[in-house]
């Protein structure tokens, strides 16, 4: 007796090395990126201002907090308190004043971490003037960091880095990086009958193992995860850190507040037209872009940014509030 696929070889072929990908991969732990905020200076019906979570693991890692933060939250679904980092790029208001109303909210659902903040040189200072200019109720604990360019946060399994933009005020990108891994073949595991033991974590550091009596290479159960990176940029002129800060990445979050039809106003405000940010993620070889902080001029005609964008880096998309993403 036999069974009769109803598919040619090449697709059962196609169908396998799928399956295989998803085997390989299913302990790839997930990068999710909330947009909770995507407008700029004057927010919209359509458009919060500025605000970008970035969740791993344990980590919930926020990129500015503009106003209104604390509700966009709400309307997101997560809880502000899984907080666990503030990466503030500058001090312009659109990025920063939902700062009190978001700590003030954590504060009355009991946080119960530390919350790390990091920002430019100036913002010890402007986070005193912060907690002195309201009356805060209840307490919450926080750390502040002033930060310089280059790595600023590391520990195993992830790296965070700055890079100084041009936008008058002190200003940085960030990126995220999650570490080259080892992984071991699920595929291989199963077919050699491997116990979940230490030998499993002795394969995983490279050393050879014995298994009912048999030699197995560590080098031919193992391979390389690399490592995935997303690079936020906001509020920038036209800089060659720009793309260094964005080399490789695997998602590009860039400023893309005019078109370029108004380049000197752009220039005036030091800002990115869509076909400079489109241009950056080119020339770092970014993997994807996505366009965000876009003018008020554009809320009902967002396509225009996105169709110059495309022209000159075709794996653009628009961002927009509440939109979720996972590599």
């Amino acid at each position: 007796m036999y069974i009769r696929y109803p598919f040619p070889n090449c697709i059962l072929i196609q169908i396998k090395n799928l399956y295989k990908h998803i085997l390989l991969n299913i302990s790839m732990e997930k990068i999710k990126i909330t947009f909770l905020g995507t407008g700029s200076a004057v927010p919209t019906k359509l458009h919060n201002h500025q605000s970008t979570l970035i969740s791993y693991k344990d980590e919930n890692i926020l990129v500015d907090c503009g106003e209104g933060t604390q509700r966009q939250f709400r309307y997101a679904d997560i809880s502000p308190t899984k907080l666990t980092k503030l990466f503030i790029t500058h001090w312009h208001g659109d990025h920063i004043l939902g700062i009190p109303g978001l700590l003030q909210t954590l504060a009355f659902n009991n946080y119960s971490k530390k919350l790390d903040i990091y920002g430019p040189r100036g913002t010890k200072r402007f986070m005193s003037i912060i907690m002195e200019t309201f009356i805060f109720r209840g307490k919450i604990d926080y750390e502040i960091h002033e930060i310089s360019e280059g790595a600023i946060f590391e520990n195993r399994e992830i790296a965070i880095e700055a890079h100084k933009m041009s936008h008058g005020a002190e200003c940085f990108s960030y990126s995220f990086i999650e570490k080259e891994k080892i992984r071991l073949d699920r595929v291989k595991l199963k077919k050699l009958k491997l116990p979940n033991s230490p030998l499993l974590k002795d394969l995983q550091q490279g050393k050879d193992i014995v298994f009912n009596g048999k030699k197995i290479k560590a080098s031919s159960i193992i391979y390389k995860q690399p490592q995935r990176k997303i690079t936020i940029i906001l509020d920038t002129g036209m800089t060659e850190n720009a793309i260094r800060a964005s080399k490789d990445a695997d998602i590009l979050i860039c400023e893309a507040s005019y078109t370029k039809e108004e380049q000197e106003r752009a220039i005036d405000y030091n800002h990115l037209t869509a076909a400079e940010a489109a241009t950056i993620a080119k020339k770092a070889k970014a993997k994807t872009l996505y366009l965000t902080h876009l003018s008020q001029r554009y809320e009902v005609i967002p396509h225009v940014i996105e169709k110059e964008a495309k022209k000159v880096f075709k794996n653009t998309k628009l961002a927009k509030d509440l939109l979720v993403i996972e590599i």
